[in-house]
């Protein structure tokens, strides 16, 4: 037995002796021949260090395994090596980084090779947080709309859906912690239920992202990526403050990470508390005031052939819901009626590394518990509970010759059931399972991606309500199977001229809400009426992207047509019931078509110029040439931008100054109204500052300077004549260490 224990001890010590291997090196401006202080990053590691000031940099326990390192700067171009580390070698790499528009370009985490955007077959938009609230934004929903392509609507401030290319909903599928967010996204008036504290940027896939997520992805996916563990052997705390004028709001957050060989640690907590917003014409929107509560935490472990990461988040929002225009206050404790959502997502993320090859196996429980009190404030006339298990199982094979394989397994069990007076949707049990298999063929001057998936969805729901009554809703038994293919390549054409041909599938089983509604829905004043009759959703979608960059300037024009079959929508019809207007869930073929065009100026050597342009459009019509409700109208966004670096006690500097022109939407569904254009200016400067190991950083910004009246598009309020946000003058201070 002694010798068994022995022989095993020894072998784990050999193997980890030998799996860890070293990267070092230098990392120089190609330009100038400078040493440059860059960051050296492994994303599937999630491990990296920076260079010193001398360009020299190293980075130890690298476990055996064929890894992409990302080599970044401020003002360079990103560089992406794809590097085998085995035997616990120590690899040594000279790096030159060339000038360029495009900065610090980051690794795609929303699809599955992690590849920098610039060698992604598929488009991509990412955007740190701390970008988006860069621009006065107030929460992480109303942030997103500065990606060009991404509307929101919204209910007040406190409330927000993604919208992607005229896609919303049901139709746009949300990851956060690496699984996929579940909290009743059917409803308008269900915002996001995701605090930015803790979230480090955001991607958007614009399409059909079926083959890789399954249903719901039809249209998109927002992507949330969490904010990364300290380096080894490093240890941060940070707090942070803003002040909003208009709301009178304050938002909080306080977060600590520290890092060893193998373990990290992190945690963040958050708190905001808002008041009634301020519209131009100077009323405040009577309950419109909202609170929130936050708390992340993470662990991870790092071993020889293991990656473990554990994360969760619980999340409390009280949304007041407006009626009507009352009385004018400033108050922040709620008024009935308004919604109490808690939110729990625990997620697990293991990863096993063999030589040339890697297991990843994700698993997440979510819970989520939407209360709505309308009369009494002890007990919730309407009351949710979501509870959510979901997997995702994917086999990185071994590369051969050019080809990159991936074979996944991806599943969901999910439990609804009801425990107030009022009854949206019934008692119900969904079951998911989708397998695939996507390749990435690479060659000097093109890349090549393709892959193929097949779902099934079981939706088993119980009968609810008096059945002798017209409200009745009856038991459903349904299954759903659909298929999913995706081809897209990327072509060097030139030079300095790159273009992304992707074609796509992707499909929606219809959700609760549009197979089995039947009785008034008080946050939008209908009856509404299901169909139990209701197919998938299909869609084929055609993207073509073509971009222009050099050292001084991008120039791109995405362009897409998306057919959709089967769309669901809902309708008016002449029928009252209970003093209601009635409207039913119907089908019909659809078609969306649009696009995003612009450009960035960056010329060298003015480092600290920018300019930003960009337009985006979208138009959408069903079969019969009617206009899709909920399709945000064309807009055109410039940005002048100015930033220095200074690098001794004042780190950087920044001004920006923007205007947003939002023009006319008259293509409008059949119970939308026309919406007049309108333009917002917007402004901000912000410095960082170094005093000893503590870091600084102070801003102020302004939205709506003019104090623009305004009805946007997607707003509820535009039926009820309600103003969007007046001017607000925002101020943020970070302390770190």
């Amino acid at each position: 037995m002694k010798n068994i224990l022995f022989f095993v001890a020894a072998l784990m010590l050999y193997t980890a002796a030998n799996s860890q291997n070293s990267l070092t090196g230098t990392i120089i401006s190609k330009n100038s021949n400078e040493p440059l202080l860059a960051t050296v990053y492994i994303p599937q590691l999630e491990k990296g260090t920076t260079s010193d000031f001398d360009g020299n940099y190293i980075v130890n326990n690298i476990p055996d395994g064929n890894y992409n390192v990302v080599y970044s700067a401020l003002g360079y171009a990103t560089v992406s090596k794809k590097i085998l580390f085995t035997k616990g070698k120590t690899i040594t790499k000279a790096i030159q980084l060339e000038e360029s528009a495009v900065e610090m370009e980051e690794v795609i985490i929303s699809t599955p090779f992690h590849k920098l955007q610039s060698e992604n077959v598929m488009k991509v938009e990412r955007v740190s947080t701390e970008s988006l609230n860069a621009s006065g934004a107030v929460t992480l929903a109303e942030g997103i709309k500065n990606i060009a392509g991404v509307d929101v609507i919204s209910t007040g401030v406190g409330i927000g859906k993604p919208v992607i290319r005229g896609l919303s909903s049901n139709r746009v599928l949300t990851y956060t912690q690496g699984v996929r967010l579940e909290n009743q996204q059917f409803g308008d008036e269900h915002g996001l239920g995701i605090n930015e504290a803790g979230i480090e940027s955001v991607e958007v896939i614009k399409g059909p992202a079926s083959l890789l997520y399954g249903s719901d992805a039809l249209g998109g996916v927002l992507y949330l990526n969490p904010e990364r563990f300290a380096r080894s052997g490093e240890t941060h705390g940070d707090l942070n403050s803003t002040y909003f004028s208009n709301t009178l709001g304050t938002s909080t957050n306080l977060g600590v990470k520290t890092s060893g060989e193998k373990l990290s640690f992190l945690a963040r907590g958050s708190y905001s508390s808002f008041s009634d917003y301020k519209t131009g014409t100077d009323y405040r929107v009577t309950n419109s005031r909202f609170n929130e509560k936050d708390f992340k935490t993470g662990l991870q472990y790092l071993g020889s052939k293991f990656k473990s990461t554990v994360r969760y988040n619980y999340n409390r929002s009280n949304i007041g819901i407006p009626e009507e225009i009352g009385e004018q206050t400033q108050s922040k404790d709620l008024e009935l009626p308004f919604q109490e959502v808690d939110n729990h997502i625990v997620s697990l993320d293991n990863t096993i590394f063999f030589n040339n090859s890697s297991l990843d196996v994700k698993a997440g429980y979510l819970f989520n518990d939407r209360r709505e009190f309308e009369d009494d404030q002890s007990t919730a006339a309407l009351r949710l509970k979501l509870s959510t298990f979901n997997y995702d199982v994917k086999y990185h094979l071994p590369e051969l010759g050019n080809f990159e394989t991936i074979v996944g397994l991806q599943g969901m069990f999910q439990n609804n059931k009801n425990e107030g007076e009022e009854i949206l949707i019934p008692d119900a049990k969904t079951t998911d399972i989708g397998v695939f298999a996507t390749t990435h063929f690479h060659l000097d001057q093109i890349d090549i991606q393709a892959g193929i998936r097949f779902d099934s969805r079981k939706i088993d729901s119980d009968a609810a309500r008096n059945p002798l009554e017209e409200d009745f809703i009856p038991a459903l038994d349904k299954n759903f199977n659909s298929f999913a293919a995706a081809l897209g390549a990327k072509i060097n054409l030139f030079e300095k001229i790159s273009a992304r041909l992707n074609l796509a599938s992707g499909f929606r089983a219809p959700n609760l809400a549009e197979l089995t509604s039947n009785g008034v829905h008080e946050g939008t004043n209908r009856f509404e009426r299901g169909n139990h009759n209701l197919n998938s959703e299909q869609n084929f979608q055609t993207d073509l992207a073509i971009e222009y960059r050099n050292e001084h300037i991008e120039i791109f024009a995405n362009g897409f047509y998306n057919a959709v079959n089967d769309y669901i929508f809902i309708s008016p019809t002449d029928e009252v019931i209970d003093d209601t207007p009635v409207y039913d869930y119907l089908q019909d073929n659809a078609s969306l078509y649009g696009g995003e065009f612009g450009f960035h100026l960056h010329p060298h050597p003015l480092d600290w110029l920018h300019f930003e342009s960009s337009f985006e459009t979208v138009t959408g019509k069903l079969k019969n040439d009617n206009y899709l409700p909920l399709i945000p109208a064309n807009s055109l966004r410039n940005t002048f931008r100015v930033e220095f670096q200074d690098g001794k006690s004042r780190k950087s500097s920044s001004v920006f100054i923007t205007l947003k022109n939002t023009l006319d939407q008259k293509n409008t569904g059949d119970f939308e109204t026309r919406t007049g254009g309108y333009s917002l200016l917007s402004a901000g400067i912000e410095s960082s500052f170094k005093l000893n190991n503590v870091m600084l950083k102070l801003a102020v910004n302004g939205t709506n300077l003019t104090d623009k009246e305004y009805i946007s598009h997607l707003s509820r309020f535009k039926p009820d004549g309600i103003l969007d946000i007046g001017r607000s003058v925002n101020i943020k201070l970070k302390v770190e260490i």
